[in-house]
């Protein structure tokens, strides 16, 4: 009787545990450096298995940039608590984000170092991510200047200017975030609880950004030689 033979994988299946290895493998190599056959042996398949299923390095990155942002973005869309106030969502969102990128480190360094500075196709594919983002922002905080009836003190171009700028804001906390001062104390290093880091990571660029936001839908604007009067002065 002959050997019985191993239960075959799924297509699918395999095809994921390539991408699982090409992204460990680009995010600590680097595009250039990393290999095919490095690749293939930590997804435990043959390299021509790999060339079968995805074509070419080229084509296997860029599979990877599509599915790790897809990813990225369904973390912060589903982390928005819907019907809440637009503060609160954004909030969410940003926690949504801030876990996401600190739970899967590899995947962040993909999109965000390698991607970018490996020319086209592929830094067309994270800016189409990153214009989803910036869209989605936008929209939340349209919906907020509704909430305060400033909408027509906020034109689309300054909600999209702002929305790029928070999003920016949180792309750089992302490198941050997780990664405690040389010298620092207990205090400053993130929770030990991921959800908490994050929430408090979310909480910081939120005292930042908001503040502002919440006194330019009430009608406040800085100016160059326009002095801010401080809360309570004059009462």
């Amino acid at each position: 009787m002959g050997a019985v033979k191993g239960k075959r994988v799924p297509r699918a299946v395999r095809e994921q545990q390539m991408l699982d290895a090409a992204v460990i493998t680009f995010a600590r190599h680097g595009y250039r450096a990393a290999s095919m056959d490095g690749i293939a042996e930590l997804a435990g398949v043959s390299k021509p298995l790999v060339y079968l299923y995805l074509h070419s390095k080229e084509e296997l990155f860029s599979a990877v940039i599509r599915r790790e942002a897809a990813a990225l973005v369904a973390a912060v869309t589903a982390a928005v608590e819907p019907h809440a106030p637009a503060d609160r969502q954004l909030w969410s969102g940003l926690t949504g984000f801030f876990a996401h990128t600190a739970a899967h480190p590899d995947s962040w360094a993909v999109l965000h170092q390698q991607a970018r500075t490996q020319g086209e196709p592929f830094a067309h594919e994270v800016a189409a991510m990153r214009a989803g983002l910036v869209d989605f922002v936008a929209d939340l905080i349209g919906a907020a200047a509704r909430e305060s009836e400033c909408a027509a003190d906020l034109p689309a171009r300054e909600v999209a200017g702002l929305a790029h700028a928070l999003v920016g804001a949180a792309e750089s906390l992302a490198e941050w975030a997780n990664v405690p001062p040389e010298g620092a104390g207990s205090d400053d290093a993130p929770p030990a609880d991921p959800r908490a880091a994050a929430e408090r990571t979310a909480a910081t660029l939120m005292n930042f950004a908001w503040t502002g936001l919440h006194r330019m839908m009430t009608g406040e604007r800085w100016g160059p030689g326009v002095a801010a009067e401080s809360p309570g002065v004059g009462d």
